[in-house]
C-alpha cells in the first residue's frame, strides 16, 4: 500500500457517499474500477473495504485469480466470507432478522459443503437452501441486507479482477445487485477489473450498465506522480532535486506501481537524504531491472512457445494495440487459426480485448519488454 494515494480523492469520495447514503437508508449504485494493471484498482479496493468496515458495514472480499481453483472454489470462499462476516456481525448484538439471516447463510453453506465456521446459529429451512445457486445467493443477499438495513448498516462484497470470474457466479452477483436495487436492499458490490470489464458485465446481463457507477483508473497526471514520490519522502526529511524527480516520473509515466518500483530504488540506493539526478539515474536502471526480473516475467513465462510469438507480433505496434487482422497477416496465416491463442492469452490476463477485432496488453510497458526479450 502507498504512503500516499495521489490523485484517487475523487474515486474515494465517490466510495464515501455510497457509504454515507447507505448508512441514511438511502440505497445507491455499485462501483466499478476498470483499468490496466498496475493502476493501483486493488490499492483502492483495499482502501474502500478498510472505510466500509470502520463505518460498521459488513464486508466481505472474492478475487477473480481465484477462478484457477475452478467455480466451486470460488464459491467457498464466498460462502466462508459470508459466514465469517455474519460472525462479526452477531458478535455486535444480534436481532431477530439477523438471526435468521445467520441461518440462510448457513443454509447457504451447507449447500456448497462449507463448515467450520460456528455462527451460532442452525440451518435455516426454505431460505438459502434450493440448491439452485442464484437463487439460494438471492435470497442470502436479501434477508442479510435487510437485516443490516434496520442498524444503518450494509453488506458489500468487494471482488478484484471480476472479469475473471466464471459466468455463472458474475450472472448470479449481478441478479442480486439488480434485485437490491429493485427492492432497496442495502447490498452493493464493489469491484475492479481490466478495461473491458464493462463490457463483459453487459454481456452478462443487460442491465449491468444502470448497476454501477463506472470509473476508468488510468495512469496518474504529472502533478500527483510528483506527490506520490515527494509527499511520503518530506515526511521522512527525504528531498528530491529537480532534475532527479524528472528523470524517475519520466521512466515511471505516471502508473503506480512503476512509481513506488523506482522510488524504493532511488530510496535505498541514495547516500544522502536529498536524491539526486545521479541517485535517480541508478535508480531507473534497478528499478528497470527489477520489473524485467519480476513484473513483466511472471507474465511472459505463463505464455506458450505459440502466444509467445502471438504477443511479439502485438509488441511492433506498441502500448496502442493491435487488429487481429494485421497479426494474421503479420504471421501469414488465417485469423481463425489464431484465435485459440488469442482466447488463451486473454484468460491468462496477458491481453485483453478493447473492441471488436483488436487486442492489446493489460500491462503498461509489455509490448516494449516483449521486444527487448525477443530482439
Amino acid at each position: 500500500t502507498p504512503f500516499e494515494l495521489a490523485g484517487r480523492t475523487p474515486l474515494m469520495n465517490d466510495f464515501d457517499l455510497l457509504i454515507s447514503r447507505a448508512a441514511a437508508g438511502r440505497t445507491d449504485r455499485g462501483i466499478v474500477l476498470h483499468g490496466l494493471h498496475g493502476v493501483g484498482k486493488t490499492v483502492l479496493l483495499n482502501d474502500f473495504r478498510r472505510r466500509a468496515e470502520e463505518a460498521g458495514f459488513l464486508v466481505v472480499s472474492l478475487e477473480g485469480r481465484d477462478a484457477d481453483g475452478g467455480p466451486r472454489a470460488v464459491r467457498a470462499k464466498l460462502a466462508r466470507g459470508l459466514l465469517q462476516a455474519g460472525r462479526k456481525a452477531a458478535s455486535q448484538g444480534g436481532s431477530a432478522a439477523l438471526t435468521a439471516a445467520l441461518g440462510t447463510i448457513s443454509s447457504f453453506a451447507d449447500g456448497l459443503q462449507v463448515s467450520g465456521i460456528d455462527v451460532g446459529v442452525g440451518s435455516r429451512t426454505g431460505r438459502g437452501d434450493s440448491g439452485a445457486f442464484a437463487v439460494d445467493l438471492e435470497e442470502t443477499v436479501e434477508d442479510t441486507a435487510v437485516a443490516l438495513g434496520a442498524r444503518n448498516s450494509a453488506l458489500i462484497i468487494v471482488v478484484d479482477e471480476m472479469q475473471n470470474l466464471d459466468p455463472a457466479l458474475l450472472s448470479a452477483l449481478l441478479g442480486a445487485q439488480h434485485q437490491a436495487g429493485q427492492r432497496d436492499w442495502p447490498f452493493y458490490l464493489v469491484a475492479a477489473g481490466l478495461p473491458n470489464l464493462p463490457s463483459v458485465l453487459n454481456q452478462s446481463q443487460r442491465y449491468a450498465e444502470g448497476l454501477f457507477t463506472y470509473r476508468s483508473v488510468g495512469a496518474l497526471d504529472r502533478e500527483d506522480s510528483g506527490l506520490a514520490l515527494t509527499v511520503p519522502a518530506r515526511e521522512q526529511g527525504v528531498s528530491y532535486d529537480p532534475e532527479a524527480l524528472d528523470l524517475l516520473l519520466n521512466a515511471a509515466g505516471g502508473y503506480p506501481y512503476f512509481l513506488q518500483e523506482y522510488a524504493s530504488a532511488a530510496w535505498e540506493s541514495a547516500p544522502r537524504k536529498r536524491i539526486t539526478a545521479e541517485d535517480a539515474r541508478v535508480a531507473v536502471e534497478i528499478g528497470r531491472a527489477q520489473l524485467d526480473q519480476g513484473f513483466f516475467p511472471m507474465r511472459w513465462r505463463r505464455a506458450t512457445k505459440a502466444e509467445r510469438e502471438f504477443l511479439r507480433l502485438m509488441a511492433m505496434d506498441g502500448a496502442a494495440g493491435s487488429g487481429t487482422a494485421t497479426l494474421a497477416a503479420r504471421a501469414g496465416k488465417k485469423m481463425t487459426s489464431m484465435t485459440m491463442t488469442r482466447g488463451s492469452l486473454i484468460r491468462k490476463g496477458i491481453i485483453y480485448a478493447p473492441s471488436l477485432g483488436q487486442v492489446a496488453f493489460t500491462v503498461p510497458g509489455m509490448a516494449e519488454y516483449v521486444r527487448r526479450v525477443t530482439g
